[in-house]
């Protein structure tokens, strides 16, 4: 095969491979970000400490955690195509990745949001905030740099998820390793799909790590103290210096 005739059928793969990616990562963020804060909050000695709900949470995530993605993918097949009316091409790959995603997400998310100083969020109480205002004004501003870490975790992961789901006709990068350098035995497009990826994920990582380091030199660990602003009601509580 020629470069002029890899060269269209490379676009529309990286194309179709970012269409699911992005779309896969919002959904992951949006789902798994509340979902970890909740495992936190909900834990022993957390603010809405419930043994119940905390255990149901877990155990629902580690299923979904545990669950190999190639079957997670035919599992989903029925749920699938009653979200997007089919099971094949990059919408319906969308719905696995994202389902996959949301608990591999959540869990990274609760690591982060443990590493808060349990201080700050004392402060906070003690100034009159409730639980919504910790989580504005503590929680996901002092894990940012580490949640910002787990988004590029997962980016990376789902990228890897969404070649598997190329075997059964995703579309992407995937889709097209196993239709072209597999089936057909062109060795040179698998290996040129290879660094694509390999390219694609070291540039992902390096501008995680870079906006990690960012913010967490302005999180301050040396940097200026956090400042709180709560309201009770109309009426200014405190503005404050926690460190």
């Amino acid at each position: 095969m020629t470069w002029s005739e890899m060269q269209p059928l490379l676009s529309q793969a990286c194309w179709d491979t970012l269409y699911m990616v992005g779309w896969s990562t919002l959904i992951a963020v949006v789902g798994g970000l509340p979902l970890g804060i909740l495992l936190v909050l909900t834990d022993r000695g957390g603010m809405l400490q419930n043994g119940v709900a905390n255990k149901v949470i877990g155990q629902v995530v580690n299923i979904v955690r545990s669950m190999p993605f190639l079957i997670l993918m035919v599992a989903l097949m029925t749920f699938t195509r009653w979200v997007v009316g089919t099971t094949i091409g990059r919408e319906a790959a969308i719905v696995p990745l994202a389902i996959g995603a949301i608990p591999f997400f959540a869990r990274l998310v609760e690591t982060s949001v443990r590493e808060v100083d349990g201080g700050l969020i004392e402060a906070v109480q003690a100034m009159g905030g409730n639980t919504w205002t910790v989580v504005r004004k503590v929680l996901v501003p002092e894990s940012l740099p580490s949640l910002i870490s787990a988004t590029t975790t997962t980016i990376i992961a789902i990228i890897g998820y969404s070649a598997m789901a190329g075997t059964v006709g995703a579309g992407g990068l995937g889709d097209l390793a196993i239709r072209y350098g597999y089936q057909r035995f062109e060795t040179e497009l698998m290996w040129i799909i290879v660094a694509i990826l390999a390219v694609v994920i070291a540039v992902i990582q390096l501008a995680g790590d870079s906006g990690a380091r960012v913010l967490h030199r302005r999180a301050g660990k040396g940097g200026e103290p956090l400042r709180f602003n709560l309201f009770a009601g109309r009426t200014t509580v405190a503005t404050a210096k926690v460190r």
